[in-house]
């Protein structure tokens, strides 16, 4: 059987333009929330948003290139580029037909979309040349595709908010299977503005708070909505044995993937939470472990009513009343809010960096208990814990459940 383990990771979010800077900030509990300045929302009812500020592709797309990509591709491009240079390798050793591209995208160039109507509506001939290969959510794979020279297995999975978790759990199983030798996997989103929160706010998903403090607070009982975020967030998947002979530094190691589908409603998860439980339970079992083995979960977390009751069930079903009260469990969510597609990939940072320093953040904005959301959600403040395995959870729209098994490393286990 090949192991697959993860030496690069890249991400630019509302707390970091690097890996490091983004891991700093969140150990130190720094809030990545902000107020909305892409428009002026004095008279709008969304008032908060997870923005990137300050973005600068160029140090790694020069400015012509950049004006021909969506913001999502330039996130993803820039997180990929950043993952493949902590690797520590191009990779050009391997063959290009086994090294993938796996980028999940949740809605791609909705922004974009939007001021191009505006211009059809006005003149159809204005519509620019480049609207459709700059909005379409594939994009994000194939630049990065033609940046590195990589061959192999190249496309995007769009599951909503489970995206780049599944683009991670895809990326896994194919090395793992002998497809791929190594992939550049994870997801990357930009939709915010007055259009995007328009339509989240109109169907109640969105948190309403005035303050950034009060904005995303998993699980509490006066959880109000979600909070839009953007970013992206970037893994470089890779075979254990090629890893290890050319030295890499190994991350964690990616052993086990669920993926399942509720089947159920457009928007809401499941009530009985039996389909998200199995995605989890799929993928402690395909990495050969436990309930009890599970001592941390990243949690969706998303700090809507229905999800973060149901998925409390669902990691109930998933490890056993007992294992589920002794497993800590957060949501990263809480300090930058939701990258809808590119929330599994920065999520996927988090756990593999929390399993290999033995860290789980404390989820913020937590202050009054929900009798319907009972498990530890690590709210007083940091942890440190040797965890032997984590759990990092995605639930999309459309019922969509993916669910990354990660393991310490141990250098000489099996």
């Amino acid at each position: 059987m090949r192991r697959v383990v993860i030496t690069g990771m890249g991400t630019v979010n509302p707390l970091g333009k690097s890996v490091a800077e983004f891991w700093e900030n969140i150990k130190a509990n720094k809030l990545g929330i902000s107020y909305v300045d892409q428009f002026d929302a004095s008279d709008f009812p969304i008032k908060v948003v997870g923005s990137v500020k300050d973005f600068d592709c160029t140090k790694y797309i020069d400015k012509k290139e950049a004006r021909r990509m969506d913001r999502f591709t330039q996130l993803a491009v820039y997180a990929a580029m950043e993952a493949l240079e902590d690797c520590g390798s191009d990779l050009k050793d391997l063959d290009p037909f086994r090294v993938g591209i796996i980028v999940g995208v949740g809605i791609g160039g909705l922004n974009l979309t939007f001021d191009e109507v505006a211009k059809f509506v006005e003149k159809p001939d204005k519509v620019s040349v480049f609207f459709i290969p700059m909005m379409i959510a594939n994009m994000a794979a194939g630049t990065v595709a033609m940046r590195t020279g990589f061959k192999g297995d190249n496309f995007c999975t769009t599951t909503a908010c489970a995206s780049s978790s599944h683009a991670v759990g895809e990326a896994f199983r194919k090395i793992k299977d002998g497809y791929l030798d190594a992939c550049i996997c994870g997801g990357a989103e930009s939709c915010i503005s007055r259009f995007s929160l328009s339509g989240f706010n109109n169907m109640k998903a969105l948190s309403k708070a005035e303050s950034i403090e009060n904005a995303s607070t998993p699980f509490d009982a006066e959880r109000q909505g979600f909070v839009l975020g953007e970013g992206s967030g970037v893994l470089v998947l890779e075979e254990l044995e090629h890893a290890k002979a050319r030295g890499a530094e190994i991350y964690a190691e990616v052993c086990g993937y669920g993926a399942t589908c509720d089947a159920y409603h457009m928007t809401s998860p499941s009530p009985t939470g039996e389909a998200a439980a199995r995605a989890m339970k799929l993928a402690y079992t395909e990495a050969g472990l436990a309930p009890e083995d599970i001592g941390y979960i990243n949690a969706h977390g998303t700090s809507t009513g229905l999800n973060d009751k149901y998925e409390t069930t669902a990691i109930k079903i998933a490890l056993g009343e007992e294992a589920a009260r002794k497993t800590v469990v957060n949501s990263t969510k809480s300090m930058i809010g939701h990258l809808l597609g590119a929330a599994g990939g920065v999520e996927a940072i988090v756990t593999a960096l929390s399993v290999k320093e033995g860290f789980i953040h404390r989820t913020l904005g937590y202050k009054t208990p929900d009798p319907e959301c009972d498990l530890d959600y690590c709210t007083e403040g940091n942890r440190q814990a040797d965890i032997k395995a984590a759990l990092s959870n995605s639930l999309g729209f459309g019922g969509h459940n993916a669910t990354l098994c990660l393991k310490k490393y141990v250098d000489g286990e099996e």
